[in-house]
């Protein structure tokens, strides 16, 4: 690995080789449906609880992930996973009846990303077989946790996201077909001091104008050497801010910029105020739409740039304000 400051770049680019998804229904009806590999009527996927739930959701994900790569969890060298629920809950149980060398990851939204860099650099620099991520998140599980219980029937704010019931899964190997991870950026931690919890995609915008900034500083490259940089989540409001953030860098990043918040849900058809959010809404949007395009030739390059609000029920009943965090990898469809 070859690194200058928080921007590493991969000496042996790790092959993407399979990966998989999983949404629930009202993700199904957004105008994605059709490239998730899973799409589950059910919300509580046949479980008791809707923290039960999303343990389920991701061992679904996981199992079809194993699947498409035709191996088994003992072919696993190790497993990055989290979700959005205290002590990575959802991520522990649902991995607990697998021999699979596990660890548990938190990054908010950004987790996935986090994820990726690790297994990344654990397949580059220590030469393991293969590693996995999967990330997910559920709106139920995140509203009892960060909200109010769903028979409260609290409003929404408009500049509040959906958290999204998805999850997304990859598997890393040394060498493979493309796409490949051809570099990475950790993420810092920006706070300009925003205490609405709702209001996330403020919180978070300002750790996306970072970590791209520098990325494109570190590589020498402009917004438009890219087919797509890709957040998640912003969101409607998140993402104008990153424009003029962006603007005020001296990067364009009007027609190159997706966001994953908005990409999820049909503004005008669902009502989910300023898009989409949650470990698993970039996941599954990564997995479901972008890799295939990358792999298929569709597709050269992209920036995913992930970013978290890394808040708590605790840091908000003390009425701290919302940290964000923003962390970047390049997927290209070419290994050099």
């Amino acid at each position: 690995m070859k690194e200058a400051g928080s921007l590493i770049r991969l000496r042996k680019p790790p092959s993407v080789t399979a990966w998989s998804s999983t949404v629930g229904q009202k993700e199904a009806e957004g105008p994605l449906g059709d490239c998730f590999d899973i799409a589950e009527p059910d919300s509580r996927f046949g479980q008791e609880t809707w923290e039960q739930a999303e343990s389920e959701l991701q061992r679904r994900t996981l199992h079809r992930l194993l699947e498409k790569a035709r191996i088994s969890a003992e072919d696993v060298s190790c497993l990055f996973a989290g979700d959005l629920i205290n002590q990575c809950t959802s991520s522990t149980y649902a991995l607990r009846h697998l021999d699979i060398p596990y660890y548990g990851i938190f990054g908010a939204c950004s987790t996935f990303a986090e994820g990726i860099q690790l297994a990344a650099a654990m397949v580059s620099g220590m030469e393991l077989p293969r590693c996995a991520v999967l990330t997910s998140s559920h709106f139920s599980s995140a509203e009892r946790q960060f909200r109010f219980p769903l028979a409260y029937g609290g409003q929404r704010t408009p500049n509040a996201q959906w958290t999204c019931t998805a999850a997304g899964a990859v598997l890393l190997a040394p060498e493979g077909a493309p796409p490949y991870i051809r570099g990475i950026c950790a993420g810092r931690i920006r706070d300009l001091g925003i205490t609405d919890a709702s209001n996330m995609g403020a919180a978070m915008a300002p750790a996306a104008a970072d970590t791209i900034a520098r990325y494109l500083s570190a590589t020498r490259t402009r917004p438009a050497d890219y087919d797509a940089i890709v957040t998640g989540d912003l969101g409607i409001v998140g993402s104008r801010l990153l424009i003029r953030l962006m603007d005020q860098n001296g990067y364009e990043l009007r027609g190159v910029h997706q966001d994953c918040g908005i990409m999820m849900f049909d503004r005008n058809r669902q009502d989910t105020h300023a898009g989409g959010s949650g470990c698993g809404c970039s996941a599954s949007i990564i997995c479901g739409y972008f890799l295939p395009r990358l792999q298929s030739g569709a597709l050269h390059n992209i920036l995913y740039a992930a970013t978290g609000a890394l808040l708590s029920p605790l840091s908000s009943l003390q009425g701290e304000s919302v940290p964000g965090i923003c962390h970047a990898v390049a997927i290209h469809g070419e290994e050099r």
